[in-house]
């Protein structure tokens, strides 16, 4: 199992991105698919139409996220925790993401730096 740890930076404020994070109708604007989610801690959520899913543990309105990401059959779960913060060109998002398996390490790294906080990167640059 492997952990990850990486800042962010977006053109938008922590209210922006928060919403664009935990508002199903703003995440299928920017990930282009279905997404299911509500900001209430223990909810399962679904993004990707699937590709992601897990349970929503808890949230800090503007602040912060934390969810389960399900892999499998795992001993210890894969926790996603989105801190933002202000930042002169907008949010600093700060990702952490443990006990992710050694297989999909660099798949979800790859992932978290195009399709998610790229997305959110492209989508923000837009406006």
């Amino acid at each position: 199992m492997k952990d990850y740890k990486k800042y962010y930076v977006l053109p938008a404020t922590p209210e922006e991105v928060y919403l664009a994070l935990t508002n199903p109708v703003s995440i299928e604007i920017w990930t282009g698919e279905a997404a299911e989610m509500t900001a209430e801690p223990g909810t399962e959520f679904s993004l990707w139409e699937g590709s992601i899913q897990g349970k929503n543990l808890e949230f800090e309105e503007n602040k912060k996220l934390v969810q389960q990401w399900y892999f499998g059959e795992q001993e210890e779960p894969s926790i996603v925790t989105i801190k933002l913060h202000p930042d002169k060109h907008g949010t600093s998002a700060e990702l952490r993401h443990t006990n992710i398996p050694d297989n999909d390490y660099d798949d979800i790294v790859e992932g978290w730096d195009s399709a998610y906080f790229g997305s959110l990167d492209e989508f923000f640059s837009g406006f």
